[in-house]
């Protein structure tokens, strides 16, 4: 690969892994499960070990869970391509939560801190671009007892 061919998949990945975060802050469970290989994987960083495997299972995981109003901040973004075909991944993320208010204006922001946590991911180019083969979060903090 060329440095141009190197550094338009880096970006590609990089606007994977944000993209994903905005996807998931919009509730739109279906396209979140579209950037996975049919055979992904993904652990959520609350549950590192805990991988659900497929796209259909991450598709079901999401459409399973409670309503809520969340803002993932994606930082520290660093990709490596491994041939034309290939990379790794590896971003910092915060998860800011809120609920709904009664009057309908702004969410309000939860009093519990942001989780911070990290995603190692495998990426793979397809005919669709670049997919996730796997992402495993890991939280890099204990939360606070509260």
């Amino acid at each position: 690969m060329t440095d141009t061919e190197t550094m338009l998949a880096e970006h590609a990945c990089a606007k994977l892994i944000t993209e994903y975060a905005a996807l998931l802050d919009a509730g739109r469970w279906e396209d979140v499960a579209a950037l996975y290989l049919t055979d992904g994987r993904m652990s959520r960083p609350t549950a590192p070990d805990d991988f659900i495997e497929g796209r259909d299972a991450i598709l079901a995981s999401f459409t399973a869970r409670p309503p809520r109003i969340s803002r993932h901040v994606c930082i520290n973004i660093r990709v490596d391509v491994e041939g034309g075909h290939a990379a790794t991944a590896t971003s910092q993320i915060l998860l800011f939560t809120a609920e709904a208010a009664a009057d309908g204006g702004l969410p309000i922001q939860s009093p519990a801190p942001p989780m911070v946590g990290t995603y190692a991911d495998r990426l793979v180019l397809t005919d669709s671009g670049w997919r996730f083969a796997e992402r495993r979060g890991s939280l890099d903090f204990r939360p606070a007892p509260r």
